[in-house]
């Protein structure tokens, strides 16, 4: 059985027994991976002091040891791909 490896915009599924989560792999690299669970606005008055980054993103940290727990569900081009 091959072992799933995640990828950067990658939509997957982490079993962890009675609790779960999804979301999109944000970052990877050969320490952990970071999981994407939500994104919300910034008000516009944090948009005005810093405007690079224009959304809050809550990530969850996931290390190899776990990797073998994710779900692959499907992939996307990039981060600005909506679907």
């Amino acid at each position: 059985m091959n072992q799933y490896i995640p990828k950067v915009n990658d939509y997957v599924k982490w079993e962890k027994g009675k609790f779960s989560t999804e979301g999109w792999i944000y970052f990877k690299d050969s320490e952990y991976i970071t999981i994407e669970i939500g994104v919300k606005e910034k008000h516009s008055d944090d948009v005005e002091h810093c405007p690079i980054h224009s959304k809050y993103h809550t990530l969850v940290v996931c290390y190899p040891e776990s990797w073998s727990q994710l779900r692959y569900v499907r992939s996307r081009e990039c981060v600005y791909d909506e679907k």
